[in-house]
């Protein structure tokens, strides 16, 4: 990653321009009017990526430092299939209070804030407070960018074997970051809040758990599904359902999956050992899908994020509606909707059509939604 200027710095007049005096021009306009400092500055094209460096890819809470190396790389897949420029913001701190003190310090600097591998259920509140507390959107990646593109992998999937969202079984394997997120994305794109089931390593989430915390994610879940009161483990779970959505890493028995309705699907997504192996997952399910960039169907975050943001700055967006993140899945299933198959129920992650389809589904949601700076 570099830094580079946009116009010529050569001669005296190009530093006069850049820096004083002429740069004080810039600033007394701002002052005047601090709308301008999205059309005089890099704020209304860059974000920044921030992270507490405590639930790091599957590294688990290795620190601000170590976790550097993630948040370049996703700076570089914002810049890359975005266009947007984007700044790795590593924090020394992992308590909640002091996170969201010093990203609304630092917000005046950014459009939008991607927060990124901070771990559940601290992430959950950071995210809701910055989001009340910042006039930008506010996205965390693991939660939403992986609900976004499940549900369009799911929702091609369903079209391919001729299947409706509302009529499909589904568990979900993990109640963390992702899986909640995963969870309410299906609910809000038609699948029916009753006929899922959530797992976390207890065991099935249902409103007769006693270890629930009562106004938890979990408990709100336990509210939401399970409508039979399904409990015990995976297995009692998986029995005749139609999905597994795996985003626990946590390892599924054979025998488990092999309790599933037959012609299914199995997104096992844990990355790098999914849930379930890709080849016993095919002996019971029409349509298996991974984390990884080596077997068919790889459910990336970067097929949404880029395009979230793009089409969120774009329009000068406040915050990111639900309505944006479904505009976005849709986005991207209809990239591939006419040459669907098995092996392609989402595009490649590489696919350049992606980003724009993404950004401008996002910035007519975001007119919709009446989320735009005046």
């Amino acid at each position: 990653m570099a830094v580079t200027s946009t116009v010529p710095l050569t001669t005296r007049e190009d530093l006069s321009l850049a820096y004083t005096p002429g740069v004080a021009l810039v600033c007394e306009a701002i002052a005047a009017d601090p709308a301008l400092v999205y059309d005089y500055t890099w704020v209304g094209r860059t974000v920044a990526v921030v992270t507490d460096g405590s639930a790091v890819l599957g590294l688990g809470n290795i620190g601000p430092r170590a976790a550097m190396p993630v948040m370049e790389g996703k700076a570089v897949l914002f810049k890359q299939f975005g266009g947007v420029d984007a700044v790795p913001v590593c924090l020394d701190t992992q308590d909640t209070d002091e996170i969201v003190a010093v990203v609304k310090a630092l917000a005046p600097s950014f459009g939008g804030i991607n927060l990124e591998d901070i771990a559940a259920p601290r992430c959950f509140e950071i995210e809701r407070r910055l989001v009340e507390a910042l006039d930008i959107p506010v996205f965390h990646d693991d939660q939403h960018g992986t609900a976004v593109v499940v549900f369009a992998a799911l929702r091609n999937a369903a079209t391919l074997l001729d299947r409706k969202l509302c009529d499909l079984r589904v568990v979900v394997s993990g109640a963390g970051a992702a899986g909640v997120a995963v969870t309410k994305m299906l609910i809000a794109g038609g699948v029916d809040p009753a006929a899922v089931i959530v797992c976390d390593s207890r065991g099935a989430i249902h409103a007769g758990r006693p270890d629930l915390v009562p106004g938890s994610a979990k408990a709100e879940l336990a509210e939401q599904t399970n409508a039979r009161g399904v409990s015990g483990g995976i297995a009692a779970a998986l029995d005749g359902a139609d999905v597994l959505i795996g985003v626990s890493g946590g390892q599924i028995a054979e025998g488990a999956v092999a309790r599933m309705a037959p012609g299914g699907m199995i997104f096992a997504l844990a990355n790098p050992t999914p849930e379930v192996h890709p080849d016993v997952a095919a002996r019971y399910a029409a349509v298996v899908a991974t984390g990884r960039s080596d077997f068919p169907n790889q459910i990336n975050n970067v097929l949404a994020f880029p395009g979230i943001f793009r089409g969120a700055l774009d329009a000068g967006a406040t915050r990111i509606t639900e309505g944006m993140k479904l505009a976005a899945a849709t986005a991207i299933a209809d990239v591939v909707a006419a040459e669907l198959s098995a092996d392609a129920i989402v595009p490649s992650a590489l696919d350049p059509r992606v980003a724009p389809a993404v950004a401008a589904a996002v910035a007519d949601a975001a007119r919709h939604d009446g989320v735009v700076r005046a």
